[in-house]
């Protein structure tokens, strides 16, 4: 063989913009592995869990918004968003967001009533019996007395972290909603209409289904805030009425005797006064 021949066919061992190089004998190309593949799906659900989540807490989110707070790129959110919506778990919701001029205008998101649901249908149901049962044992008000002690065990839980925030209203709001966080209600404070009031949202019930059928529930938790918080306050909206969120107005002024307002139908969450669900710091 010429030289010249041996030096194209070291040329093309090695490598080149045209050819690349030859792998050597017995080697091949790298096949993913069944734990790499795992890794990957791990990582993939971990990510949606963490967007749902968000979506529980401040919805209605944009894709924007979701990408600033997880620290990912907008395509990857919004690739996550639709598995989440074909799926079943959240949906679009129209927003008070300000305009933003041209263009698509964003998309916002909210969980949906399968999101709330869970796997604990079951145990709703068993629940309700119960209280059914309940009330043709002990009388129609039994239900009621069930729900002011359950209201009661928890405001008993609440009172000595809502206390040690001090006395201002906002402070206190700040402490219980941190608490609710932590037992799995998904809550966070936002800015009200005007920037004179509060809105604690709870993006997750645990037991909306049972309180859609025992709406005193709902009343006895809300005087338990009432109580808490030494203020009035105003239920606008709740995940067992039908809307996606719990939401429920505080006052910022502070004073006065702890009442309540519930709210006797189905509401939709006011506009917030960012117009983009920004919490309150």
């Amino acid at each position: 063989m010429s030289q010249s021949a041996l030096r194209r066919q070291a040329d093309v061992a090695a490598g080149s913009a045209d050819h690349p190089p030859i792998p050597p004998a017995g080697t091949a190309e790298p096949v993913p592995t069944t734990a790499d593949l795992t890794g990957e799906a791990d990582q993939e659900h971990a990510t949606r869990s963490a967007i749902l989540q968000l979506v529980l807490r401040q919805g209605p989110i944009s894709a924007v918004q979701l990408a600033r707070e997880l620290g990912l790129a907008q395509a990857g959110i919004r690739r996550h968003l639709n598995v989440l919506e074909s799926k079943g778990l959240i949906e679009e919701r129209q927003t008070w967001a300000p305009s933003r001029g041209r263009g698509r205008p964003a998309r916002y998101f909210v969980a949906s009533q399968t999101a709330h649901q869970g796997d604990g249908e079951g145990s709703h149901a068993l629940a309700v019996d119960v209280l059914d049962y309940l009330n043709q044992l002990a009388g129609p008000d039994a239900s009621k007395g069930f729900a002011q002690h359950r209201a009661g065990v928890l405001a008993k839980r609440y009172t000595k972290r809502v206390t040690q925030a001090g006395p201002a209203p906002q402070d206190r709001a700040r402490a219980l909603a941190a608490a609710l966080n932590e037992d799995g209600f998904a809550a966070s404070l936002r800015a009200g209409p005007g920037g004179t009031t509060m809105q604690l949202c709870l993006g997750h019930c645990p037991i909306h289904q049972v309180a859609a059928t025992y709406p005193e529930i709902c009343q006895a938790e809300m005087a338990a805030i009432a109580e808490l918080l030494g203020i009035h306050v105003q239920s606008l909206a709740t995940i067992a009425g039908g809307d996606h969120v719990c939401t429920t107005t505080l006052p910022l002024g502070g004073g006065g005797q702890a009442t309540i307002t519930t709210a006797t139908a189905k509401s939709p969450v006011p506009p917030l006064s960012t117009g983009s669900g920004q919490a309150v710091p």
